[in-house]
């Protein structure tokens, strides 16, 4: 893996002047220029304006959510580019279940950009984690809250091979388990960890990686990985990669082989504590901890990746405005 050069291509889809684009476009691809020997190629296709949480169905469509005016993106496997939902509650994560429907973590839309020059917009709805029908589109909320208390910002989720659901409420610092009975069950807290963010599980659902993304000076940004449990709870906490001071990893996706992908690192600062020690792009580490491969990308921020593509050896990564591809030689996992 490590003598591979990777050949990206990118799909971005643009908000010109701020404004809302159509509910679907075509995908138009526009000739990149050309690259040095050995380097990656990056093809621009579509513009968004920045992009996270992508996840990948059986058939192949990618969705993705657009932060700035929140909303899920879904792009098929020709490219065609079109507005799976309008109004997403702040969703950032997303994963397709076991039964093939869209799970989103949403952060609340109270700061929902509706128009330019208009102000922000309340939605009413809470943070919350929902699961949804892609065939007749229906909303199910899964948790709104713990112990009568709402969620802070539900950020990321992952799930096991028994169907359970693993989550990260970011500000609020806690993780937390959907047992397929909806119970609810706080796994992780303050002080124990700062600003959860990306989640994985491997495989053979013995390890789950958590990412710490805390900016602050002396702040937690690390991948931590614990031992997971037949009972869904956690145990043996240690660091499995430290990338302070750069940026830590946002998303992290995981490979067949049970190599995890790590998406983090700044091409430029941005006002915190974080260097740039950390590439940007893709952070591809074994079992035990080993970098065994790169894959740089040309955008900030880069924030989050999964598998797709027929064989599922398709690396779809967000980063700033575009979704970028590249492919890999080991099947992905759609966790």
């Amino acid at each position: 893996m490590t003598g591979m050069r990777p050949v990206l291509s990118c799909v971005l889809v643009v908000l010109a002047g701020c404004a809302a684009p159509p509910r679907e476009s075509a995908r138009t691809d526009a000739p990149a220029q050309p690259a040095a020997a050995g380097q990656a190629e990056a093809r621009a296709a579509t513009i968004l304006a920045f992009n996270e949480g992508p996840t990948v169905d059986a058939a192949g469509n990618v969705y993705f959510t657009e932060t700035v005016f929140e909303r899920i993106i879904k792009m098929r496997p020709d490219g065609t580019v079109t507005v799976f939902r309008e109004n997403s509650n702040a969703a950032n994560g997303l994963l397709i279940d076991n039964a093939g429907r869209l799970l989103a973590c949403e952060g609340s839309g109270a700061r929902r950009i509706i128009a330019e020059g208009a102000k922000p917009a309340d939605s009413g709805l809470k943070p919350r984690v929902t699961r949804t029908d892609l065939t007749t589109g229906k909303v199910e909320v899964l948790a709104d809250g713990y112990e009568g208390k709402p969620f802070d910002k539900p950020n990321d989720i992952t799930m096991d091979n028994r169907g359970r659901l693993y989550f990260t409420d970011l500000p609020g610092g806690a993780v937390y388990r959907i047992d397929t009975d909806r119970k609810l069950t706080r796994l992780l807290t303050r002080p124990e960890i700062q600003r959860p963010n990306g989640i994985s599980i491997s495989p053979d659902d013995k390890t789950l990686y958590l990412v710490e993304a805390n900016q602050a000076e002396g702040g937690a940004r690390m991948i931590r990985a614990y031992n997971l449990n037949d009972d869904g709870s956690l145990a043996n906490m240690r660091v499995f990669h430290n990338f302070y001071p750069g940026r830590s990893a946002d998303g992290v996706c995981m490979d067949s082989a049970g190599n995890l992908h790590a998406v983090a690192g700044l091409h430029q600062r941005r006002g915190s504590s974080e260097t740039l020690d950390t590439k940007p792009g893709v952070h591809v580490f074994s079992p035990q901890g080993k970098l065994l491969r790169y894959i740089p990308i040309p955008e900030d921020t880069v924030t989050n990746c999964a598998f797709g593509g027929p064989d599922r050896k398709t690396l779809y990564v967000t980063a700033g405005k575009g979704l970028y591809q590249v492919p890999v030689e080991t099947p992905g996992t759609t966790r």
